[in-house]
C-alpha cells in the first residue's frame, strides 16, 4: 500500500471514530477522503474532525442542499526524490 493511501486509510479510520462515514477513493497524483457531516453533528465534534482533516496536505467542505455536508481531504503521493535535483544547468 503506498504511503499516501496508509496515511489517508490512518485519517478516514480517526474520522469514522468521530461518527462521520468515510469513503477512500487513490487517484494518480493524491489519495482522498470524504466524509459525509451530519446536520446533528455536535458543535464540540468540530474541533476533533478539523484536527484530523489539518493533517492531510489539503482539506474544504461542500454544502449544498441536495447532496448536504461533503468534508473532503486530499493526501497527495510523496514524489522520489532523484539524484539531481538543481538540474541541468547546475552539475558540477
Amino acid at each position: 500500500m503506498p504511503a499516501s493511501e496508509a496515511r489517508a486509510e490512518g485519517l478516514a479510520a480517526r474520522l469514522s471514530a468521530l461518527g462521520l462515514t468515510t469513503r477512500v477513493e487513490s487517484h494518480a497524483t493524491y489519495t482522498s477522503i470524504e466524509a459525509e457531516v451530519p446536520e446533528a453533528l455536535p458543535a464540540e465534534s468540530w474541533r476533533d474532525v478539523l484536527d484530523v482533516v489539518a493533517e492531510a496536505d489539503r482539506f474544504g467542505l461542500l454544502a449544498s442542499s441536495l447532496a448536504g455536508r461533503i468534508l473532503w481531504a486530499a493526501v497527495n503521493e510523496v514524489v522520489p526524490a532523484t539524484g539531481d535535483v538543481r538540474g541541468p544547468g547546475h552539475q558540477r
